[in-house]
């Protein structure tokens, strides 16, 4: 059975830091790590700055093995840990590391260093874009509830050029099944549903992945589910 949709982009721009990425227990444990002693008097604000402050007292390389091992724990041993903290003082790491999971939390690990170090890291970007989607059957709104991210990208790409990445490495996930990298190449979202059996949804990715979605206007889109 083919579904057919409207997609009409709302806004769409570049931002450097995730909502939420960071709070002030992250930034306590930080100091922790960073043995920088009694944080109880510190105010939100300063706890921030202070941990920007004890990691730049760091060398680069020995600042991001202090910040991935806090993201990643046992996750990455030492050895990944040390290779790592060198290839992020030059490399997306966010964008080019294989584990496509840990994508979202090593943007994460590079805008705070980016901050600690005025630019000395990558300059790390991510899209924040708004769409409506309207179905044209009632049932359209269902894909939605069950593998949200795989729907929505095989919408978006519908709105992209041929030759956009995702076309090219993720050809037979879109066209049906199963897609289990698709929770992390959209790393969150909002919807909400609208009055005229449509939804909006707020995405936030990597502009690895849907950057020329800034190019798109309102588009038709079909999705094809196993119902007849």
């Amino acid at each position: 059975m083919k579904l057919q949709y409207t997609i009409e982009p709302i806004k769409f721009r570049i931002i450097e830091e995730l909502p939420n990425a960071w709070n002030d227990g992250d930034y306590k444990k930080l100091l922790d790590t960073a043995e920088y002693g009694d944080t109880s008097d510190l105010s939100p604000q300063e706890l921030m700055e202070m941990c920007l402050l004890s990691l730049s007292d760091n060398e680069p390389d020995e600042a991001a093995k202090l910040v991935l091992a806090y993201v990643f724990g046992e996750r990455l041993n030492q050895g990944q840990i040390d290779n790592l903290s060198h290839e992020m003082e030059t490399e997306k790491v966010w964008e080019e590391y294989a584990e496509l999971s840990m994508h979202e939390e090593f943007f994460n690990a590079t805008q705070l260093l980016y901050k600690a170090y005025n630019g000395k890291f990558p300059h790390p970007e991510a899209v924040r874009f708004k769409m409506k989607v309207t179905s044209k059957e009632k049932q359209g709104m269902d894909i939605f509830e069950k593998d949200t991210e795989a729907g929505l990208i095989r919408l978006l790409v519908q709105g992209m050029a041929e030759n956009t990445l995702i076309n090219r490495l993720f050809d037979e996930e879109l066209k049906g099944g199963d897609f289990k990298d698709a929770k992390d190449i959209i790393w969150q979202f909002t919807q909400e549903s609208t009055e005229d059996n449509g939804q909006m949804f707020e995405i936030i990715s990597s502009t690895y992945w849907l950057n020329d979605l800034k190019y798109a206007e309102t588009f038709e889109a079909v999705l094809e589910t196993e119902e007849d």
